[in-house]
Order: structure tokens, then C-alpha cells, then sequence
């Protein structure tokens, strides 16, 4: 028999035996349909997780730590001593293995030098402060920090009003949505062109001074203009609005994209190093002092930047702009790092799910088996009269296969069908009793593949043949002058 011949009996056998096979063929119809809804909520979980992280600009920004004040002073403090750098961290705990430590301070020429790396778009220093800001009338605390400007990231891509920063030497400010609400502020149009002001304690001035101001026997010769100082009115630097950051992402409030912290206030970097540099704490000022006196750095030296943020052009060149930096004496931070360890654990996700959705077509496959033997019982008579004119015990093996075989196709093929729809109304029911209340946008929790669908028919297939291998094997071993003589 060749094996048109061959398909043909097996398809006939299964069509005299309609229920028992649509039985059996249901019991892989489950099966796989478990296994594809299973692994496909896992894929889904793992493509929405990390579309949401290309979102977020996490895949090309890099944090770039330099020397900062404490490195500095404890590497000249060891100097002095005689000590190597890093010895006060290993006596403090030996057993520790400490971080690797930056070489170099994270300057304006290194930013520079940064800058020049083939592959980055942009350098930003992370500059942030907490400082009392008068907006309205009505003084609040905020967080500010400094952004380049031009720039480039998304965080700064959505406005409820105005546009971003005019260029990098402007006094202009962007704020925050929610935060304009602690100034009575509902409307973020409202707020464009409007006064910003950062406050500060006045400077206090010397004896010396006092008396060194011009007079005519002791009568002032001009009106005192820090005399209001003196009584404590605050001194203040001003901006001026020009655009209000919309929130995004709904249900979290602040907005969160980027490695970049994200602030209540945003001004130019250049305005915001100086006022960090103006009003340094008095802890800030101690240590840089300390720093100056161990021969760390010079009187005149500034300190550097603690960290910055480089963006790349191309998360596929991350890695590469990533070792530069360090090879330039910098240590980086990258969420490529914890890449790797979250695809290992969708991987241990995705293969528990399937093999739970695998136990249900194992389950079936005892089905076809018990579906094959009975097969046999049936058609004893029938396989010795094959046998009796010439049918080889290959051609009664394969004729149990392939029935199994298309138990296994019929079922994959609509098991996958089966879960296809099972995914579609899970997402329109996730909508809408869950997403669409909140104000969330649809979402599609699963992600069939085509491999997801092929391999699950391709696994059922197999399945079902490895189920008729008993059965199979004891319908070849039947003795036909046996079975001519059963009834």
C-alpha cells in the first residue's frame, strides 16, 4: 500500500468511530489551547514589559558616576597618610569586596570628552535641589533640577501647555502639572509667563562692612539697599514659565521616563550648577573644605558633577558607548544589566506556564492511546485479513500512526484556534471592566507568535503519534490465522 492508500483507511477507521474520535480529538483541542493561552500570556507579559522600557527611554541612557567630594577627601586623607586609595573603605569592612570605585571627577572636560564618543546624542549632569519656590504668591517646597537644553529626552516630549526651555542661557523654568496645583494654579495655560521664584536665606555681611559704608558724619550719603536684607526679606532668583509637563502616565502622578529622577521644577544646567554652587549646604561646604586642606583639590578647583546621563543614538550601541566610558576611568549604570537576569525570569515563567498547559495534552494523550486500542479490538478480523493477503506489519504500524497523526493535526489546528479566541475576549474583557474604567488605554496581554502556534500543533502531533506507539506495535504483532478466526 502506498501512503494515499494508507490515509485514506485511517481517515475512514476515524469516520466509522465519529464520537469516540471527537472525544479523543477534544481532549487535544484543550490541551493545546492551555498551552498556547499559558505561554502566550507569558510572551505578552514579557513584549509589554519591555516595550514599556524602550517607552521609558531605559534602553539608551547610561548613568555615568564620577569622583565625588567624599572619594576625593578619602583619597587625600590616604595620601597624607601614606595609605593606598580605598584603604579607610577596606578597614571599615574587610569581608566586603568593595565597588569599583571612578578614577577620574566627572568635570565639565570629561563631559566634554563623553560627548565626543561615537554613538551619543547627549550628556546631561544630574543637578537637582530642594529649595523653597514662590510661585503666585504662595511659597512651596520643590525639587528642581537642571536639564540641557536642547534636549532630546521624552520626558520632555508632552506639554499641557507652553514649550520647553529657549536655549541654555535663559532664565526660564518648566514645572510640573500636579505641582502648580499647591499654587491654586488648575488651568496650565494660567501658568505660562508667570514669575517663578527661588528663595534663599539673605547674605549675612560683616562688622567691617557695616561701618565701611560711605557717609557724611554719620549720616548715610545713599539709601542702604540691603537694608531690607538685613531685616531678613529673602533673596530670590527669578524665571519665567514657559511650559507646563502634562502627566502621562495614569494612576502613577509623577512622570517617570528616562534613568533621570524626575523633579517638580526643571531650569538650564548652567543656572542650576550656579546655584548649587551659591547655596551649598553647610555640611556640602565642610567636606569641600576638608577636601581642599588633604590637597585633593586645588583652592581655586571646582568639584565635579556627581552623576550624568548619556544618551545614546542607538540602544544597539549602548554596550559599546558603555565600556568606553569606563575604559576612561568612569563607572556607568545601565537597566541592560538587569536585562538578561529579566529574561531568564520570563524564561522560568513562559516554561512553567507551558508545562502546566503541557500536563493537559499529556492527559489526552492517554486518551488516544485507549482510542487506538480499542481501535484494534474492533478490527482484529480486519487486520488479519490485511495481514492474510500480504500487508506488512510496517504498513498496520503506520496506518495506527497516522490516525493518531490526525487526531494530533485536527487537534492543534483548532486548539490554536480555540486559544486565539480565548485571548481576543480575555483583552476585551480585561478592557473593559478593568482598563477602560481607570482610563486606560487597550492593551494586549498576549502575544501569539507564529512559532507559539506552529510548535504547539507540531508538539500535539508528536504527541499523539508517541500515544499510538503500544497500540500500534500490538497491532502488528496480531497472529491473522488468530483474528481470520475472531469474531
Amino acid at each position: 500500500m502506498d501512503f494515499r492508500d494508507i490515509l485514506k483507511l485511517s481517515t475512514r477507521n476515524l469516520r466509522e468511530a465519529k464520537l469516540r474520535a471527537s472525544l479523543t480529538t477534544m481532549g487535544v483541542i484543550v490541551g493545546v489551547a492551555v498551552i498556547i493561552t499559558m505561554v502566550s500570556f507569558g510572551l505578552g507579559l514579557q513584549r509589554n514589559t519591555i516595550a514599556r522600557f524602550k517607552e521609558l527611554d531605559l534602553f539608551n541612557e547610561i548613568t555615568v558616576y564620577g569622583k565625588n567630594v567624599s572619594n576625593l577627601l578619602e583619597e587625600g586623607m590616604n595620601r597624607r597618610n601614606g595609605g593606598p586609595p580605598g584603604a579607610q573603605r577596606e578597614r571599615g569592612n574587610p569581608a566586603a569586596e568593595p565597588e569599583k570605585t571612578p578614577e577620574r571627577p566627572l568635570d565639565d572636560a570629561a563631559i566634554a570628552e563623553i560627548s565626543a564618543i561615537p554613538g551619543v546624542a547627549s550628556v546631561e549632569p544630574n543637578i537637582s535641589f530642594n529649595v523653597y519656590v514662590r510661585i503666585n504668591g504662595k511659597a512651596k517646597t520643590a525639587f528642581v533640577g537642571g536639564a540641557i537644553v536642547p534636549n532630546e529626552a521624552s520626558r520632555f516630549k508632552t506639554f499641557a501647555a507652553g514649550k520647553m526651555i529657549s536655549s541654555p542661557d535663559a532664565d526660564e523654568a518648566i514645572v510640573d502639572e500636579d505641582f502648580l496645583r499647591n499654587f491654586d494654579i488648575k488651568n496650565p495655560a494660567d501658568a505660562i509667563g508667570q514669575k517663578l521664584e527661588l528663595l534663599a536665606p539673605p547674605e549675612k555681611k560683616s562688622g567691617k562692612e557695616e561701618e565701611e559704608t560711605p557717609n557724611f558724619f554719620g549720616i548715610p550719603l545713599e539709601e542702604d539697599e540691603t537694608s531690607d536684607e538685613a531685616n531678613g526679606q529673602l533673596v530670590a532668583r527669578t524665571f519665567r514659565i514657559t511650559g507646563v509637563l502634562g502627566n502621562e502616565l495614569t494612576g502613577v502622578g509623577r512622570r517617570f521616563r528616562g534613568i533621570m529622577p524626575a523633579y517638580n521644577i526643571y531650569i538650564p544646567v548652567k543656572a542650576a550648577r550656579l546655584w548649587t554652587e551659591e547655596h551649598r549646604s553647610e555640611q556640602a561646604e565642610v567636606a569641600l573644605q576638608l577636601a581642599r586642606e588633604s590637597g585633593a583639590i586645588g583652592k581655586n578647583e571646582q568639584i565635579g558633577y556627581v552623576s550624568a546621563v548619556v544618551r545614546v543614538n542607538d540602544p544597539v550601541a549602548l554596550t559599546e558607548v558603555r565600556n568606553k566610558i569606563n575604559s576612561m576611568g568612569f563607572d556607568s549604570f545601565s537597566i541592560v544589566d538587569q536585562l538578561e537576569q529579566l529574561r531568564t525570569v520570563f524564561l522560568i515563567i513562559n516554561s512553567a506556564l507551558g508545562l502546566l498547559g503541557g500536563i493537559s495534552l499529556v492527559v489526552a494523550s492517554f486518551g488516544i492511546a485507549n482510542t487506538m486500542i480499542m481501535s484494534i479490538l474492533e478490527r482484529t478480523r480486519e487486520i488479519g485479513i490485511m495481514k492474510a493477503i500480504g500487508a506488512e506489519d510496517r504498513e498496520i504500524k503506520l496506518i495506527f500512526f497516522v490516525e493518531a497523526g490526525v487526531i494530533g493535526l485536527v487537534g492543534g489546528v483548532v486548539g490554536s484556534l480555540v486559544a486565539w479566541g480565548i485571548d481576543a475576549v480575555a483583552n476585551r474583557l480585561a478592557y473593559r471592566f478593568i482598563l477602560q474604567p481607570q482610563g486606560a488605554s487597550y492593551v494586549d496581554f498576549f502575544a501569539l507568535p507564529p512559532y507559539l502556534w506552529l510548535g504547539a500543533i507540531l508538539f500535539a502531533v508528536v504527541v499523539s503519534i508517541l500515544a499510538a506507539l503500544y497500540p500500534a506495535a500490538r497491532a502488528a504483532r496480531i497472529d491473522p490465522v488468530k483474528a481470520l478466526r475472531h469474531d
